[in-house]
C-alpha cells in the first residue's frame, strides 16, 4: 500500500547528530552541519544540566532488559499471538536503535524556526508489547529537541498488566494515566489531551519510531496557523522483521464510499506542480488518524473527539470531515517522518465484534457530516443500516455552532478526485453470488477481474450498473476485449455507445424436464446463491444451463456470455445469442 523510497543514511545507535573531529577547521564546516552542531551540543548540554525530579531517570539510563525481559516470548510460543506482529524480532531491538534517515535531501538542509512552541505527546495503549512501547517513548525523547517536549502522557487503556505503563513513568518527562475500565482510543486520547500542559498536542500510536527532526516541521506549520492539523509521512516498520522502510512522498489520505481509509497517489498534474518544491506541505482530504499534531485550544474548540465512538475506527473520518468542513485544513508534511508498525489484524477484542464497532462509529460520522451523500455509503455497505449508532444530537449541534460547510463543499473543494456515483445509476453495490463477490483483485486499467470472498466493505467489490447498462467500478467498465470463446474480459475506461461494454442479461433459476437449470433473462445481476451454473453439461437444451455445485458466474456483455472459471478471471463462454424466455 505504501511504496518504498531509496533509504538514506543511517545514524549510529548512540548518535543524534554528526560530530566534528579535532582535526576539522570550524570555518570549513558546511553551515548546515555547523547549525546542527550548535543545536545538538546546546540541547545536550541543557539536558545534562537539568535537574531530574526524585525517582526519575534519563531515557539512556532506563533498564530496558529488566522492563522487557519479563514479557518476552518463550521458546515454542507463537511470536505473533499477543500483538499480531513478530514480538521476538521487536524484543531483540535496542530501545534507541538507529533507523534510516528517509527524508528528502532538501529537508536535511532546511533550517527551522527557533521559537517553536513545546508540545505534549499523547500516546494511548492497550496491552502493547513493552519493547514497541518503549521504543516509541525513547524515539520521541531521542529525536526531539528537549525544549520542545513538554511531557509525554501515556494513557494506559486498562491493560492487563498495570506495570506496562507504570514502569515507564520513571523516565524523564513521562506521565502515566491509567483508565479504570476499557475506554477505547477516542476517550483515552481526550483524557490525555485534557491533562496536557502544553499549547500543542501531538498524538502518536504506541508502536512508532520517530525519525530525524520529525517534530520541528510539524510544530512550525501549526505555529504559523492554529487551524492546521498536520501529520508526518508515515514510514513502514515491517511487522515480520521490523525493517524500517521509507514511504512514498506522493501519497494523500483518502477513502472510497465504503468509508475505509486508503492511500491515494497524487495525480500527474499534482506531482508536476510539486517538482520545484518536493518538500512543500501536502493538502490531504483525510489523515490516517494515528499520528498528528494540533493546537490544543483548537482541538477543544472543534469538539475534541466524538466521545460516543467506541474502541477504534471511524474517528479519523470524523475528525477529517470536521476539520475541513469547519474552517481548518489537513496537511501531510514531507520533512517529518515517523515509522509505524502496520498490522494485518487487531491484537485486541472489540465488544460486539470489530465489524459492528467500526460500522457504528462510521455511521455516526456519516450521519453527522455527510448529508445526503451518506446514502452512497449505505449503498456500498448495506449491512451498516442494521447497526445502531446512538444519539448524535450533540454532534449535530456542534456542527451548527461551528457554522460548518456542507459535505458537497468538501467533495468539490477538498476531494474532487473522489468519484461521486451517478444518481441515475440503476444500481450500486456488490455483485454477489453466495459468499463470493465480483472483485477487481486490485487491478486497474486493462486488468482482469475475478471473484473473492465478500467482505461487505465496498472497495474492490464496489460496482455500479449505469443507465447505459454498463457495469462500472470507479471510472472503469467491464469490457469485451477479444470475442473468442475463453478470452478474458478486462477493466477499461468507460466509453459512450460502446457495445463491448453493454451488459445485456443475467440469469435466473428454472426447470427443464428432469433438469434444474438457469435461463438468461433481462438483468445484469448474477444468478441466485443456489443457482450456480456450469457449461459442462448440455442436458437443459439451447440457452439453458444445468446447475452444479461449481462456483461459476454468468454475465452477458456485448452479446457474449461470460463466466468465472476460477477466482482469478472472468472468461467468455460459447453462447453468443440470447434465446427467448
Amino acid at each position: 500500500m505504501l511504496g518504498a523510497l531509496t533509504l538514506g543514511r543511517a545514524l549510529g545507535a548512540g548518535s543524534v547528530l554528526p560530530r566534528v573531529s579535532p582535526q576539522e577547521d570550524w570555518n570549513e564546516i558546511d553551515p548546515i552541519k555547523k547549525k546542527d552542531l550548535h543545536h545538538s551540543n546546546g540541547d545536550e548540554k541543557a539536558q545534562s544540566m537539568e535537574t531530574l525530579p526524585p525517582g526519575k531517570v534519563r531515557w539512556r539510563d532506563f533498564n530496558q532488559e529488566a522492563y522487557v525481559g519479563g514479557t518476552m516470548v518463550r521458546s515454542g510460543q507463537d511470536p505473533y499471538a499477543r500483538n499480531k506482529f513478530n514480538q521476538v524480532e521487536s524484543d531483540k531491538l535496542r530501545m534507541d536503535r538507529a533507523v534510516p534517515d528517509t527524508r528528502h535531501d532538501q529537508c536535511q538542509r532546511k533550517q527551522w524556526r527557533v521559537d517553536l512552541p513545546a508540545t505534549s505527546v499523547v500516546i494511548t495503549f492497550h496491552n502493547e508489547a513493552r519493547s514497541a512501547l518503549l521504543r516509541t517513548v525513547v524515539s520521541v525523547l531521542k529525536k526531539s529537541p528537549p525544549h520542545l517536549i513538554k511531557e509525554i502522557i501515556l494513557v494506559d487503556d486498562y491493560s492487563n498488566d498495570p506495570e506496562d505503563g507504570a514502569l515507564l513513568g520513571k523516565i524523564e518527562k513521562v506521565r502515566v494515566l491509567r483508565n479504570d475500565r476499557r475506554e477505547g482510543l477516542m476517550r483515552s486520547r481526550v483524557r490525555g489531551a485534557d491533562a496536557a500542559q502544553a499549547k500543542v498536542l501531538t498524538f502518536l500510536d504506541s508502536h512508532c519510531e520517530c525519525n530525524e527532526h520529525w517534530l520541528e516541521p510539524l510544530l512550525e506549520r501549526v505555529a504559523e496557523d492554529r487551524t492546521r492539523v498536520v501529520s508526518p509521512i508515515i514510514d513502514v516498520i515491517n511487522m515480520d522483521n521490523f525493517q524500517y522502510v521509507g514511504a512514498s512522498a506522493d501519497l494523500k489520505g483518502g477513502f472510497d464510499w465504503n468509508l475505509v481509509f486508503k492511500w491515494d497517489y497524487m495525480t500527474p498534474e499534482q506531482r508536476r506542480a510539486r517538482q520545484g518544491n518536493p518538500v512543500a506541505p501536502i493538502k490531504t482530504p483525510m489523515i490516517a488518524g494515528g499520528l498528528f499534531v494540533m493546537d490544543k485550544f483548537y482541538f477543544e474548540e472543534l469538539g475534541k473527539y466524538d466521545m460516543m465512538m467506541d474502541v477504534w475506527g471511524g474517528e479519523n473520518l470524523e475528525i477529517s470531515f470536521r476539520v475541513w468542513q469547519c474552517g481548518g485544513s489537513l496537511e501531510i508534511i514531507p520533512c517529518s517522518r515517523v515509522g509505524h508498525v502496520f498490522r494485518k489484524q487487531h491484537p485486541y477484542t472489540f465488544p460486539g465484534g470489530s465489524g459492528t464497532v467500526f460500522a457504528r462509529n462510521t455511521r455516526r460520522a456519516a450521519e453527522v457530516w455527510m448529508d445526503e451523500y451518506k446514502n452512497f455509503y449505505y449503498a456500498a455497505v448495506p449491512s451498516a443500516r442494521n447497526v445502531p449508532y446512538g444519539n448524535i444530537q450533540s454532534r449535530l449541534e456542534l456542527r451548527k455552532k461551528l457554522s460548518c460547510k456542507p459535505f458537497k463543499w468538501y467533495l468539490e473543494n477538498v476531494y474532487p478526485e473522489l468519484r461521486v456515483p451517478d444518481h441515475q445509476d440503476i444500481a450500486f453495490g456488490a455483485l454477489q453470488q453466495g459468499t463470493n463477490c465480483l472483485d477487481t483483485l486490485g487491478h486497474f486499467a486493462d486488468g482482469v477481474v475475478g471473484v473473492y470472498e465478500c467482505h461487505n466493505a465496498g472497495g474492490n467489490q464496489e460496482w455500479a450498473l449505469t443507465k447505459e447498462k454498463s457495469v462500472k467500478h470507479m471510472d472503469l467498465c467491464l469490457t469485451v476485449v477479444d470475442r473468442a470463446p475463453g478470452s478474458l474480459i478486462k477493466l477499461q475506461g468507460c466509453r459512450e455507445n460502446d457495445s463491448r461494454q453493454v451488459c445485456h442479461v443475467g440469469c435466473r433459476a428454472g426447470t427443464r424436464g428432469a433438469h434444474t437449470c438457469v435461463v438468461l433473462v433481462d438483468s445484469c445481476w448474477p444468478v441466485s446463491p443456489h443457482a450456480v451454473a456450469s457449461l459442462a453439461h448440455r442436458g437443459c437444451g439451447s440457452g439453458w444451463l444445468p446447475l452444479t455445485p461449481l462456483p461459476l458466474w454468468l454475465l452477458l456483455l456485448g452479446g457474449h456470455l461470460f463466466w468465472v472459471v476460477s477466482s482469478q478471471s472472468l472468461r467468455m463462454g460459447e453462447f453468443t445469442s440470447v434465446p427467448p424466455v
